[in-house]
């Protein structure tokens, strides 16, 4: 089973299913790693690992879906089973998204439907969530349909909200708990798809 990784930012994510597949607890390789811009962090977590890595910037297309029309030849290329958006923040197409029916998951930094849709990634969901007053927030891991942070919900994890929580502190929690869902969800899907 071929996973495919797409990050716009540090990695951290990506990092926990690098740890999952290397502990054993996905038993499915990472392909390659999608990154939405050069110089992220991302990228040299990549390297260190061995993992082939790619830079597709939507700047250097004509359209978004030019761009998936050539990630789309990529994944198909290297056989992808599944495909996961990690901090991935660029909205895909409708090209990709039929191509892998089912098999596209994303992870959130809120529990959805709340705190998602366009604007609400990093710092902004937690800004969001501290400003409503909310008792709790967490992550949820989704399938990817043609909207923003709308497809089908698989997984959540729940943190509380203290009265002394920052937007910082609180992404630092839901960060833990994102770390742990995250691979575990894969570990998961991939069984299911094995079937």
């Amino acid at each position: 089973m071929n996973i495919a990784v797409f990050a716009s930012g540090g990695g951290t994510d990506f990092q926990s299913l690098i740890d999952g597949v290397e502990s054993g607890l996905i038993k499915a390789q990472i392909k390659l790693l999608i990154a939405s811009k050069p110089n992220i962090y991302a990228l040299q977590r990549a390297k260190d690992h061995g993992i082939p890595s790619y830079v597709f910037n939507k700047r250097d297309f004509g359209s978004a879906e030019e761009m998936f029309d050539e990630i789309n030849v990529l994944l198909k290329k290297n056989e992808i089973d599944l495909v996961v958006l990690a901090g991935y923040l660029t909205l895909l197409t409708p090209n990709i998204v039929e191509a892998f029916k089912g098999r596209i998951i994303n992870i959130h930094p809120a529990l959805l439907p709340k705190y998602g849709g366009v604007g609400m990634y990093g710092i902004r969901v937690h800004e969001a969530v501290i400003a409503a007053g909310e008792k709790e927030s967490g992550c949820t891991v989704h399938y990817v349909d043609c909207g923003a942070d709308t497809g089908r919900i698989i997984a959540q994890a729940k943190v509380k909200v203290e009265k002394t929580d920052t937007p910082q502190s609180l992404q630092q929690k839901v960060l833990a708990e994102e770390h742990k869902l995250l691979p575990q969800t894969v570990a998961k899907i991939i069984e299911e798809l094995r079937k």
